[in-house]
């Protein structure tokens, strides 16, 4: 199975965010065991940094925490065509249309996100973890 993880359920871990720490924390561990095939758009990479540095990390520790997503996820790339596609789509918020733009150019499953109504689009269904968790365990066989 292949899914794309939304930057908020990447967040979530990185600062502790509760209640959404530890599904979040189990999505990024069922990538780093390969159980799931996750990737994280490029961009999301930039808007962790900054994030990151933003909630008092240092320059260094934000380098060392995508050090490790550059490992977990594959990095889905963010080309003009993505940037297209998510122009076409006219989402009032543009990074979730880019990241869905990516999701769709990297075939993937599953949109994996806290936020399933920021994806209005039909084509790559949402998840949020709690819901990916759930229906890992109900189709483990």
């Amino acid at each position: 199975m292949k899914v794309l993880v939304d930057t908020n359920v990447v967040l979530d871990v990185l600062l502790k965010r509760e209640p959404f720490c530890k599904d979040s924390t189990v999505i990024l561990y069922l990538a780093k065991c390969a159980i799931i095939g996750a990737f994280l758009p490029a961009v999301s990479m930039t808007n962790v940094f900054y994030i990151l540095r933003k909630n008092g990390k240092s320059c260094d520790e934000a380098h060392q925490e995508l050090d490790k997503l550059n490992i977990i996820f594959n990095i889905a790339p963010v080309s003009d065509t993505t940037i297209s596609t998510a122009l076409a789509l006219r989402w009032k918020d543009f990074e979730d249309a880019v990241q869905f733009a990516s999701a769709k150019e990297s075939k993937v499953d599953f949109i994996i996100t806290r936020n399933k109504a920021d994806y209005k689009a039909p084509d790559i269904p949402c998840m949020t973890p709690t819901e990916l968790i759930a229906y890992l365990r109900d189709n483990e066989k």
